[in-house]
């Protein structure tokens, strides 16, 4: 069961269980943070497969939750329903509390009441807020969360450890740095900056272009989810990034380069919320999981926008 299928990850998640002979069954509510037609049309695309169903509804629901679960009964719960985005958070932390804290813990009671012990549940980045220490370490206090959002994803992880201490729960929390790809969300920064280099409109770039983001490949998260997926035992946290680290400027001339395209930019300061840096130390996850990525940033950029050539990104 995947929370959030219509999503950029879950949607490539679940075409790839699909692919492996996994039945997958899904629950989105099609948020409008960005086009619903754009999750539908993604959808659509995973109905044509026998083996998959998607009910709409919100992990908020408590009643809707039970009844899907009754009637689903999944082996694993993979949890990536979420309000996303560090900067919106600080404008709706309410909602994002909602959504991320409450729904989490509403799903996490929805199956305990249906016997379901076995989840994986997509954090992020963020918790580690501007750790001067480099790479973040699954160790690593994350006690100074810069944004409502990271603070619900470390609430979720709270929550997570509470009820494998609790009731035997197995979930392991996954750290998510930065994930992009075909498809990605059309508000990141790396879809969003090749739609505007394409177009010849001006792009935005906040702060002086020395941050630096650990991007990560979409099939290399997947490849990492579902090895958590066949290692879930016990609780663990762990880290699932590309475990190296490109400037906002370099980034961008890298989409130049591919699209063989200038960049206009405009420079603006740096946002409330934005870290300096994210950088995974993703030695605990090649240990446990065999968790090895594929894709440098140079690779994955000529793969995404090669796969989008044509299209509305």
């Amino acid at each position: 069961m995947i929370t959030g299928v219509a999503g950029f990850i879950g949607s490539n998640l679940a075409a790839t269980l699909l692919k492996n002979g996994h039945a997958v069954t899904g629950i989105d509510n099609f948020d409008t943070f960005y086009d619903p037609a754009i999750k539908r049309k993604v959808v659509g695309r995973l109905k044509e497969h026998p083996a998959f169903s998607i009910t709409e509804g919100d992990i908020r629901d408590r009643k809707a939750l039970d009844d899907f679960l009754a009637a689903e009964k999944p082996d694993v719960v993979i949890h990536l329903a979420a309000r996303a985005g560090v900067r919106p958070s600080i404008e709706q932390p309410e909602l994002y509390y909602d959504v991320n804290v409450t729904g989490t813990l509403v799903l996490l009671e929805a199956m305990r009441a249906a016997g379901i012990k076995d989840m994986l549940f997509a954090s992020s980045s963020s918790v580690y807020g501007n750790n001067k220490k480099v790479p973040f370490s699954e160790t690593d206090a994350v006690d100074n969360p810069i944004s409502p959002y990271a603070a619900t994803k470390k609430t979720g992880e709270l929550l997570c450890y509470t009820y494998h201490h609790l009731y035997d729960f197995n979930i392991f929390c996954l750290r998510f740095f930065t994930v992009y790809g075909p498809g990605q969300r059309p508000e990141m920064a790396i879809q969003q900056f090749g739609r505007k280099i394409t177009e010849g409109t001006p792009i935005t770039l906040f702060g002086d272009g020395t941050t630096r983001r650990d991007y990560t490949f979409i099939e290399d998260i997947v490849a990492g989810i579902m090895a958590s997926a066949e290692k879930l035992k016990g609780y663990e946290i762990l880290n699932l990034g590309n475990s190296d680290t490109i400037s906002l400027i370099d980034l961008v001339r890298g989409i130049e380069e591919t699209l063989n395209k200038k960049a206009i930019i405009e420079w603006k300061p740096m946002q409330p919320g934005d870290v300096e840096i994210t950088f995974a130390d993703i030695s605990k996850a090649k240990k446990l999981l065999g968790y090895s990525p594929d894709y440098p940033v140079k690779k994955g950029l000529k793969r995404m926008f090669s796969e989008q050539s044509g299209e509305n990104f």
